[in-house]
């Protein structure tokens, strides 16, 4: 069976809420999925799954969150040849850098081999009608690719 991993990091609970909607909409395409708050899984954990999401929130002016840094930097380290990546998140429209972490764990991801499976979806804080639909379009697509 496919496996998914997911891996997000949560402030207010928005970036928790989008990796669920993508949990559902992968379970529903009949792909097992993991689901882990970043502080508790190592990022080499990607080894062994089919799928790998990272689902993050943006700090302050574009930072990453403090406690994904060190998966950030680990997740870079790895070979994920013949994997499928996706990332996705949450930031607020008022500022410049807006949802600048999800492009940083794409570019982290691109070092790792392993193939974007669909464009990333960003949405401005909590996850409304038009943003949960993307998010299950975005899960579509990365089955499909795989």
């Amino acid at each position: 069976m496919t496996l998914a991993k997911i891996v997000y990091a949560s402030m207010t609970g928005n970036t928790e809420e989008i990796a669920d909607i993508v949990a559902e909409a992968l379970e529903n395409l009949a792909i097992e999925v993991e689901i882990n708050e970043c502080t508790q899984v190592d990022a080499d954990e990607f080894e062994e799954a089919d799928i790998c999401i990272v689902a993050t929130y943006t700090y302050g002016d574009g930072e990453l969150p403090d406690e994904i840094v060190d998966f950030y930097e680990d997740l870079q380290e790895l070979d994920l040849s013949g994997k499928t990546f996706g990332v996705c998140g949450s930031g607020d429209t008022f500022y410049d850098d807006f949802c600048k972490s999800v492009d940083d764990f794409e570019a982290a991801f691109a070092k790792t081999g392993a193939v974007k499976g669909a464009e990333s979806v960003k949405v401005d804080l909590a996850a409304e009608e038009e943003d949960i639909q993307n998010l299950e379009d975005f899960a579509k697509k990365i089955v499909a690719s795989f």
